[in-house]
C-alpha cells in the first residue's frame, strides 16, 4: 500500500537539537529519572545475590529475580513517559516513575515481554534479521508510555506500523548515539549519568513524536489506534452570528458524549 510521504517531520538533527534545549530546562529531573533505573536496577541484582546466597538457585531465587525484573521493565516504560513530558516542554516528576507502577502494571509489563520475546525469536535465526525486528518494534514501549488505552499486544503492531519503510531511519538514530556510549565507558558511565542518557531518551521521545505524527499524517495509523478521541468537528458557524454560541454547543453534543464516557 503507497501512502503519501509526510515532508514535514523534523531531521534528526533539529529533534536533537531541541532535545537538548527541553533536557537543560529540567536537567536535574532529566538526570534522576535515569539514574533512579540504574539505582533500582543495581538494588535488585544485589538482592538477588543475597537470596541466591540463602537460598540456592531454587524457587525462591527465581522469584525475586523475576519480580525484579518486573519492576524495572515497567519503571523503564514509566521513565520514557516522563522523557515525552520533558521534550513536551511539560513538567516532568521522578516520583510518577514510581507511583506510576500500580498504574497499568501488566499491561506495561506483557508489552514489554512481548516485544523482548519477539526480539529473541528473530535473533535466533541471525543477528540481522534480530537488529532489523529491533528497528521494528522499536517504539513499543513508547507506545506504551504514551497512549495508556493501547493493549500491550497492540502496542507492537502500533510500532511496525509506524517504522513501516522507515527502519532505517530507526537504525540510523539509534547509531548516532554510538559515539557518546563509547565515550560514556571511558568515564566509567558518570558521562552517561549525568547528559548522554538524558540527552539520548530526550531525544528519543522526540523522534517517537515525530515517527507517530508522520504515521498519522500518512494513514499508516489512526487516532483511534492510539486510543485517542476523534478530532472534534470544525466549527463551520458564521462567527457574526449572534446564535452562533448555541450553533456550536449542539453541533459539538456528539464530541462532547464522547469526552464524557472517555
Amino acid at each position: 500500500m503507497n501512502y503519501t510521504s509526510y515532508s514535514y517531520m523534523k531531521s534528526r538533527q533539529e529533534i536533537k537539537a531541541i532535545a537538548r534545549e527541553a533536557m537543560g530546562e529540567q536537567r536535574g529531573t532529566a538526570i534522576l529519572l535515569g539514574l533512579m533505573v540504574i539505582l533500582v536496577g543495581g538494588a535488585s541484582g544485589v538482592l538477588d545475590m543475597l537470596v541466591m546466597e540463602a537460598f540456592g538457585t531454587g524457587l525462591m531465587y527465581w522469584v525475586v529475580y523475576w519480580a525484579g525484573m518486573a519492576v524495572i521493565y515497567v519503571m523503564s516504560v514509566n521513565m520514557i513517559g516522563e522523557y515525552i513530558k520533558i521534550y513536551n516542554r511539560e513538567r516532568a516528576d521522578v516520583g510518577a516513575m514510581f507511583s506510576g507502577l500500580a498504574v497499568n502494571f501488566f499491561r506495561k509489563l506483557g508489552g514489554t515481554l512481548w516485544m523482548s520475546l519477539f526480539i529473541y525469536l528473530w535473533s535466533l535465526l541471525l543477528i540481522i534479521p534480530g537488529i532489523v525486528k529491533a528497528c521494528h518494534y522499536y517504539f513499543t514501549q513508547n507506545i506504551l508510555a504514551d497512549c495508556p488505552n493501547v493493549l500491550a499486544t497492540d502496542a507492537i503492531k502500533i510500532s511496525m506500523r509506524i517504522t513501516q519503510g522507515r527502519r532505517w531511519e530507526v537504525f540510523v538514530f539509534v547509531l548516532s548515539f554510538l559515539g557518546w556510549a563509547i565515550l560514556s565507558i571511558f568515564t566509567l558511565g558518570i558521562l552517561w549519568v549525568v547528559y548522554v542518557g538524558p540527552y539520548f531518551y530526550t531525544a528519543d521521545a522526540g523522534f517517537y513524536i515525530e515517527m507517530r505524527d508522520a504515521a498519522l499524517a500518512e494513514g499508516r495509523i489512526t487516532r483511534q489506534d492510539l486510543g485517542w478521541p476523534p478530532e472534534p468537528p470544525q466549527d463551520t458557524n458564521n462567527r457574526g452570528n449572534s446564535g452562533s454560541g448555541s450553533s456550536t454547543r449542539s453541533d459539538n453534543s456528539g464530541w462532547d458524549d464522547y469526552l464524557r464516557k472517555n
